[in-house]
């Protein structure tokens, strides 16, 4: 079994406190089958809207302590042009100075117990006029989280 069997990470407009959205995909690079993805023009430096994400563990489990996700990159240094935004686990989207402010290729840590409820979390994604054209598949969203059985 994966080490990841107990908590997962949701897109596709994921409700705070619900069970949807689609699972994203635990594999990397091209062998991804439902990645977070979006497409950004780079000659304009385009930011991203936000991308609504959440976590959720499985049925009878639960986080304990702090959670850690972080952005992680095969070498490429694209990390750099993501950022993850808090917002207390709601459907708050970010406001303009939550982009503004967030910083990329950053960490963040969630200390509310994560349950079998959707806890949103929001992703931001940056292209620079410096790169070509490409279809990068070399971050992963990296989640860390001790989980505990329910009682």
């Amino acid at each position: 079994m994966a080490n990841n069997q107990y908590i997962g990470l949701y897109k596709d407009n994921p409700t705070a406190g619900a069970t949807d959205g689609t699972r994203v995909s635990e594999n990397s690079g091209a062998g991804a089958t439902s990645p977070v993805s979006v497409t950004l023009n780079a000659t304009n430096n385009e930011i991203s809207s936000p991308i609504k994400l959440a976590l959720r563990c499985e049925a009878s489990y639960q986080t304990t302590g702090t959670t850690d996700i972080s952005l992680v990159d095969s070498g490429t240094g694209n990390a750099s042009k993501w950022a993850l935004v808090l917002k207390d686990g709601t459907d708050t989207q970010p406001t303009q100075t939550d982009i503004d402010n967030a910083t990329y290729g950053g960490a963040v840590s969630i200390t509310d117990v994560i349950g079998t409820g959707n806890y949103i979390i929001w992703a931001i994604a940056k292209a620079t006029d410096d790169e070509d054209p490409q279809n990068d598949e070399s971050v992963d969203i990296q989640v860390t989280a001790t989980i505990e059985a329910t009682a």
